[in-house]
C-alpha cells in the first residue's frame, strides 16, 4: 500500500499535469475558429476549380492531346502518396487516423503488384509508416519551424511532385489529409490530384452550365493545372490544421476530466489511508493508557 508521503506527491504530479492539459486545451481552442474560418473559405474555393478543370476534361474531345496532368500517362503502375500529418502529438487520434487510411491503400497498390513510393509530410505520419513501409519512402518534409504553413510551402510541395511526373518517376499521385467536421469528428481523405479525377454522377453542380473558353482549352489547362494542384494540396494543409485543433481540443478535454477524476480517487485513497494512520495511533495510545 503506498505511503502518505506517495499520495500526495501522486497528486500534486496529477494536479500539475491537469494545470497543463487544459491549458493545451485553451490554447487549441482559440486556434480553432481562425483555423475553421480559413478551412471553409479555401474549401469552397478548391472545390469549385476542380469542378471547372473537370468539366473542362469531359469537354476536350481529343483526350490524348489534352496535358498529361489532366489526361495522365495512360498508365497506372507507379503510384506517388503524400501523406499529410502533424509535426507534434497530444491531438487525439489525427494522425493515426490518416496513416490508417494511408495503409489500406498501400495495401491495395502492393497487392495489386503495382509499384509505390511515398512521401511523407510531417514528422508524426512517418514515425508510424517507416516501421512497415519504410523501403518505399522517398522523402520526408517537416514544418516544424513553421509557425504556419502557407501556399508558398504548397507551391514548393507542388512543384516537387509535378517534377517528378515529369521525369516519368510515377503515375497517379494521390494525397491524404483529414477533412475537418467538426471538434470531435475529422474525416480522413485520399484524394487523387494526378491525373484529375472525373468527377461523380451527383458531384457537380449546375451540370447545365456551357463554358466558353479563351484561348482554347489546352493554354489555360497549361496554366491551371498547377494552380489547381497548388489549391487542393493547400486545402489539404488548411483541413489539417482544423482538424488538428479540433482533435487536439477534444483530447485535452479528456485528459483534464480523467485528470480530475484520477485526483478524487488518489485523494479518497488519502483521506482513508491518513484516517486509519489516526485510527491506528489512537488504538496504540487508548492500549498504551489502559496498560499503566
Amino acid at each position: 500500500m503506498p505511503s502518505l508521503k506517495d499520495l500526495r506527491n501522486r497528486i500534486t504530479s496529477v494536479k500539475s499535469t491537469q494545470k497543463i492539459t487544459k491549458a493545451m486545451k485553451m490554447v487549441a481552442a482559440a486556434k480553432l475558429r481562425k483555423a475553421q474560418e480559413n478551412a471553409e473559405k479555401g474549401r469552397a474555393y478548391s472545390e469549385k476549380m476542380n469542378n471547372i478543370i473537370s468539366n473542362l476534361k469531359k469537354s476536350i474531345t481529343d483526350i490524348s492531346s489534352s496535358p498529361k496532368l489532366l489526361a495522365g500517362n495512360n498508365k497506372n503502375d507507379v503510384h506517388l502518396c503524400v501523406v499529410m500529418t502533424a509535426d507534434r502529438g497530444l491531438c487525439g487520434g489525427f494522425n493515426t487516423n490518416i496513416v490508417k487510411k494511408a495503409r489500406e491503400f498501400f495495401n491495395q497498390i502492393i497487392d495489386s503488384n503495382k509499384k509505390l513510393k511515398i512521401i511523407t509530410v510531417g514528422s508524426k505520419g512517418d514515425d508510424q509508416l517507416k516501421r512497415n513501409f519504410k523501403d518505399y519512402i522517398l522523402e520526408r518534409i517537416t514544418y516544424k519551424n513553421l509557425k504556419n504553413i502557407t501556399v508558398n510551402e504548397a507551391s514548393e510541395l507542388t512543384s516537387k511532385i509535378i517534377t517528378m511526373f515529369n521525369n516519368n518517376e510515377f503515375d497517379v499521385c494521390t494525397i491524404f489529409y483529414n477533412k475537418f467536421k467538426s471538434v470531435i469528428s475529422q474525416e480522413p481523405q485520399a484524394q487523387q490530384i494526378i491525373p484529375v479525377e472525373n468527377l461523380e454522377e451527383g458531384d457537380e453542380d449546375n451540370n447545365d452550365v456551357q463554358y466558353e473558353f479563351e484561348p482554347d482549352e489546352s493554354e489555360i489547362l497549361e496554366h491551371l493545372l498547377p494552380q489547381n494542384i497548388t489549391t487542393q494540396i493547400f486545402k489539404a494543409f488548411l483541413e489539417n490544421a482544423a482538424s488538428e485543433q479540433g482533435s487536439r481540443m477534444s483530447a485535452m478535454d479528456n485528459a483534464t476530466r480523467n485528470a480530475g477524476d484520477l485526483i478524487d480517487k488518489l485523494t479518497i485513497n488519502y483521506n482513508r489511508s491518513r484516517q486509519a494512520v489516526i485510527t491506528k495511533e489512537l488504538i496504540e495510545i487508548i492500549s498504551g493508557a489502559e496498560s499503566l
